[in-house]
Formats: structure tokens, sequence, C-alpha cells
């Protein structure tokens, strides 16, 4: 059974590509996809530096490529160096953006309490969140995968509130997949997307829950992406190298359409 919910593929660009890069990379990818699939919705997440760029006519601008960021700080305004408000992101504009990521929650410590400080900003700012989760491969071996990451949901959505499931996506990404060549099957994939769907029918109701998006992430690349969007519970994909090359990217996206 196939989901009638519209598939999202989004790019994270991670930290790749100066501003010339950037601008390269997003004319190839409007060149390479003049028209999106119906029942398709893509986004590219450059780097901070790069969104302004990215986002302006040269750019996605003038084409259906919706733009979002790969980190955001909860608060408004003030000493927070380094960091960067929901209003400075709306202002480029940027519609989604990337929170929880396993790169940002392993190098730079970040919790589930700060993922749910951030979601909440973001939504209150009208910014869509792609909140990040998955399980290491220790947890996984131990058979601990799915109890861990509807923890990581059940932690990092707490008291967040939404009026309809566009308003919120999730990214399953098993941290021994990401950037490893190694792959969850498509039905690992169903096992935990289908947990995390049921897990949020808990928090926000059937209703809302069945409009959320919910993506796999993890070496996602044009070979194996139809196997997941197969899958009742797998809504599109949160792409990580594949999504730096124009060509690859454009692929997946028109898999997704298929």
């Amino acid at each position: 059974m196939l989901s009638k919910r519209t598939r999202l593929i989004a790019g994270n660009w991670k930290m790749n590509n100066d501003l010339n890069e950037a601008k390269d990379l997003a004319q190839a990818l409007v060149a390479a996809l003049p028209e999106i699939p119906e029942g398709v919705e893509v986004c590219v997440c450059p780097p901070t530096v790069d969104l302004r760029v990215v986002s302006c006519k040269g750019g996605v601008k003038e084409s259906p490529i919706k733009l979002g960021a790969q980190n955001v700080y909860w608060e408004a305004s003030g000493a927070y160096t380094g960091e960067t408000s929901v209003a400075m992101l709306k202002s480029v504009p940027v519609e989604y953006c990337i929170i929880g990521h396993s790169e940002r929650r392993d190098y730079f410590k970040e919790t589930d309490e700060d993922e749910n400080k951030k979601a909440k900003a973001l939504i209150a700012g009208g910014i869509v969140p792609i909140f990040c989760c998955g399980e290491s491969l220790e947890t996984r071996e131990a058979g601990e995968h799915v109890a861990f990451v509807t923890a990581q949901i059940k932690a990092g959505l707490e008291g967040v509130e939404i009026s309809s499931g566009d308003q919120l996506v999730i990214a399953y990404e098993p941290i021994w997949a990401i950037g490893t060549g190694k792959t969850a099957t498509a039905d690992d994939a169903q096992e935990v997307c289908g947990a995390i769907r049921a897990t949020l029918v808990e928090i926000f109701g059937q209703e809302i829950a069945d409009g959320i998006r919910v993506l796999y992430g993890g070496s996602a690349k044009p070979e194996n992406i139809a196997g997941f969007l197969e899958k009742e519970d797998v809504d599109g994909a949160l792409v990580g190298g594949a999504s730096l090359k124009a060509d690859s990217f454009a692929a997946m996206v028109e898999k997704a359409g298929e």
C-alpha cells in the first residue's frame, strides 16, 4: 500500500560548497528539474552561508525547488555567537530546517531537550522542522533500535503542538548507514518508520499523524530509493552525498514520481 502523502526528497548538503559552488549546484539542479513530478516536493538544505545565494534569482528562486536550513537556535536574538535564529532563516526565506541530525548530536553534543526547543521555535515561526532520529549499530544489534528511536521522538516532540501534519517532517536515519555505504533494507526502514508513525499517533492523534511525512536517510541513492518508497510509512528521503550531484539528486526525484 503506497502512501497518499506528498513525497519529499530533501538534500542535505552538509558542510560542502562555497558561494560559487553552491550557486553552480543550484543552477544545475534547476536545469535538471524543470518540472517536479506530481505528488513530489523537493527541498535543498545548503550551509547557512550559502542560503542567500541559493535562494536568489540564478538559484532556486524561480523554480519549484524549496529551500531548507541545516540548523537553527531557539532564542529570538541576543548574545549567542555563531548562531542563527528562526527569524533570520525566515527572512532568506527558508521553508524547512533540519534538526537533530546525528552529526549534531554526536559532534556538538546536542540533546533531545535542545531539539525540542528548536522544534517549538521553528513551528512557532512558520518553518517546518525536519526532525532527525536514528540508532547506532550497537543499539540495532542489541535489538533495541525501535525503542531507542521512539524514545527520541517522544522526548524531542514533548509539548510540541501542531494543527496539521504538514507542519512537521520526521527523518529516520540509522547512524550506522550515514555516509558508510551501508544501507538499511526497505523492510528495516518500514519497521522503524511504522513505529515512528504509531508514536506520532500517540502524540498528535490519528488524523494529524497520518499527514506527517516520515523520510528515510542513510546512504540513500538513485539505485535504492524505489525500494524504500514502496513501503507504506516511507514518504521520501533525506539525501546526503547524492544531493551534491545534480544528476543523482534529480534521478531520485524522478523515481519518487513514478
